[in-house]
């Protein structure tokens, strides 16, 4: 037998009231295609994200406009909203961009777009990027493309992040991670890659959700803070 459907006012404390009201009426918000597949393959992996984004968005607090490359299905980049004007995200899969915009919301809005970073820049000026969990996916002879075209719109005076899984945690990457990391690095390395590029770069740390400047070799995750960007 079909239950009717509960006319009756909440009886939970007061301050829940107007948040469930809301969400009854426009419901509830929608995970995105890939947070989705964590959510239920590996709940806790989802606060590892979260924390990468919230490092990310207070780095580039009060930037006017931010480049996400590789965004994925986008839904922690609202994070970053929080902290800046403006942010442009773009990903090569048309897919993760179409999940993204029908997510869409006026509150947190900001411009998804397909782009392929290899192919070309992105057009239009920035004074911030980052480009967290991808760089592992690109093939080290297309390399330099990637870094190049990712800070080609950068302005002298912008903030470039790239976080990254680091060469040591793979021992412990799951088979699935592992088929798509051709381009891991150490702190070190990654270091190395970014000075050809920045005259600054600071390194940090993260295992799980706690991001440090502890021993580089223990470290799960590593991201590379740039600025003073080089006239190559």
């Amino acid at each position: 037998m079909k239950r009717k459907k509960s006319t009756l006012p909440s009886k939970g404390e007061k301050q829940y009231q107007e948040p469930i009201r809301q969400i009854k009426e426009r419901g509830c918000e929608r995970l995105g295609l890939m947070t989705s597949w964590a959510y239920l393959d590996d709940p806790k992996r989802l606060a590892f994200t979260f924390s990468r984004y919230k490092f990310v968005a207070k780095m580039l607090s009060g930037r006017q406009h931010v480049l996400e490359v590789g965004c994925g299905d986008g839904f922690a980049t609202r994070i970053v909203v929080q902290e800046v004007k403006a942010v442009t995200a773009v990903d090569f899969d048309q897919t993760f961009v179409d999940d993204v915009n029908a997510r869409m919301t006026d509150r947190w809005a900001f411009s998804c777009i397909q782009h392929d970073i290899l192919e070309r820049p992105v057009p239009g000026r920035f004074d911030g990027a980052y480009s967290l969990d991808v760089l592992e996916h690109i093939p080290v002879k297309q390399e330099h493309r990637f870094i190049s075209n990712m800070i080609a719109p950068i302005e002298e005076q912008g903030v470039v992040i790239v976080g990254m899984p680091s060469l040591e945690s793979q021992t412990y990457a799951s088979s699935q991670s592992k088929e798509g990391h051709v381009n891991c690095k150490s702190q070190h390395e990654l270091k190395q890659v970014m000075q050809r590029y920045f005259y600054n770069v600071f390194m940090f740390s993260m295992n799980d959700e706690v991001v440090h400047t502890g021993f580089h070799a223990m470290s799960h995750y590593n991201i590379a803070l740039c600025c003073g960007k080089k006239n190559l």
